[in-house]
């Protein structure tokens, strides 16, 4: 129910993961609500992010279990696959996704503005939408800013999306590259070594930082280089990028490793340095909303400077995931609507790799708990003593838990291996009902599955383990 004075209660810039669920939680409080989108609904997301390399993934893993399914008694005579096809797929998922935003707008009555906004003062948004259509204006008594990242740039690089590409094009390429230079191994960069390499391409992947993941545990990063150097990809840690130049062939790229200056060679180079907020041609600098490096300033309650506006999202700055977008949204919706707040608990955010094997996480990496003071109780169950694992045939990596020695309280939490991605979820309820590990040890886990070397490796940190 707005109010006389404006056309909307909440005007949402941004229809991704922060902004479309920010507004069907202003729908449920009663608020009248506005979302201005200038693309498909879903934001990058679920149109080129988080759900359609999901199915690219999909079909990598199904080819590496085609490949091994001798193991399970099955002869497979000429394996072949269909590049084309397995991207087809992909974006007919995506296209599902969005269309299912959609569904969500008309269920909860929010109106979908298909242009590009700008703020022309705190509560006045103008809607361009697009050559020949004019701009409309709009105004709100609540703005909620998510409008996302993109890729950052190398400097004295430049994307031309055939040579040198994000991972927007590298969603999209018909024809599988013999060779491609990924650079940097977050978690986009190694998603991609992995998914390439699984058909056929040769990969080499570059990292500045002296792991690949570098933000994991670094016992999980290094079981991970062991696995991905099995599956034949070539990575460079403690490496930098000295200059990148395009050639009839492909790409060269100049590198300085550990003391060596070497040059790769490869038909495609894929830049996945990190992310940067969509900040421009936003109206912020004219209303004095703060932005620092690329991201916008907020409170706890994801308030900018000018207090009825708000910011969600990759736009301000990491943890950069959906799921935090989301969580970011709610939280400012309720706090303008007047409600409850339950803050959002950045101590306890999942963060996930799709990778074969999966890499989870949540809470203290064994460096952070250290230099945090802490003195520590860690259990590492490997999943090779897995009955489920060995059945399924997926033993590689662990399940990793860190407590605090002195109370019990789990701090961290970090899984290598199949299925680790679902596996998390329980740690993640575990922390935030500030478990122990003799909560998790008798909590009766089903046998058999992955999932019991939670358990086991709660035993272990306090040596109660039974299968190890």
């Amino acid at each position: 129910m707005a109010q006389n004075a404006f056309d909307y209660d909440v005007v949402v810039i941004g229809g991704g993961p922060g902004g479309y669920v920010a507004a069907i939680r202003a729908s449920q409080k009663g608020l009248k609500t506005a979302v201005v989108e200038r693309d498909a609904l879903g934001g990058i997301c679920l149109n080129w992010g988080c759900i359609p390399t999901k199915a690219l993934l999909k079909s990598a893993e199904m080819m590496q279990v085609f490949k091994k399914a001798s193991e399970f008694g099955f002869n497979i005579k000429g394996l072949s696959f269909d590049l084309k096809k397995i991207i087809k797929r992909s974006r007919a998922v995506a296209e599902t996704n969005s269309k299912g935003v959609m569904f969500l707008f008309k269920k909860n009555k929010i109106t979908h503005l298909p242009g590009t906004g700008r703020l022309v003062d705190k509560n006045t948004v103008v809607v361009t939408y697009g050559e020949g259509k004019g701009d409309h204006s709009i105004t709100g008594k609540y703005i909620i800013i998510a409008t996302g990242g993109r890729p950052k740039v190398l400097p004295g690089v430049e994307f031309d999306g055939k040579k040198i590409i994000t991972s927007k094009e590298a969603m999209l390429l018909e024809e599988l590259p013999g060779k491609m230079i990924i650079i940097g191994a977050g978690a986009i960069g190694v998603e991609f070594a992995y998914f390439y390499n699984v058909f056929g391409t040769e990969v080499h992947l570059i990292e500045m930082m002296p792991h690949i993941l570098p933000l994991e545990d670094v016992e999980i990063s290094t079981q991970l280089e062991r696995s991905f150097k099995k599956q034949g990809i070539k990575f460079y840690t403690d490496t930098r990028v000295e200059e990148v130049t395009k050639n009839s062939d492909g790409v060269k790229i100049k590198i300085s490793s550990k003391g060596k200056r070497l040059e790769l060679n490869g038909d495609v180079v894929l830049i996945a340095v990190g992310i940067q907020g969509n900040v421009e041609n936003l109206g912020l600098e004219d209303l004095g909303i703060v932005v620092e490096k690329s991201f916008i300033k907020v409170n706890e309650y994801y308030q900018t400077n000018i207090s009825n506006v708000y910011a969600i999202g990759d736009v301000i700055g990491a943890p950069l995931l959906a799921h935090v977008a989301s969580h970011e949204g709610i939280t400012a919706v309720d706090h303008l609507a007047g409600a409850h707040v339950h803050p959002v608990d950045y101590s306890n955010i999942p963060g996930c790799i799709y990778c074969q094997p999966q890499v989870a996480s949540l809470g203290m990496t064994e460096e952070q708990a250290r230099a945090a003071g802490y003195e520590l109780k860690i259990g590492k169950f490997p999943f090779r003593a897995s009955g489920k694992a060995r059945a399924v045939g997926e033993v590689e990596g662990m399940v990793k838990l860190i407590f605090d020695a002195k109370y019990g309280k789990l701090l961290g939490a970090h899984i290598l291996g199949a299925e680790a991605t679902e596996m998390i979820a329980e740690l993640g309820v575990a922390k935030t009902l500030e478990t122990t590990y003799a909560e998790i040890l008798h909590t009766v886990h089903a046998h058999p599955t992955l999932s019991e070397a939670i358990m086991e490796a709660a035993g272990v940190a306090f040596s109660e383990a039974i299968h190890i």
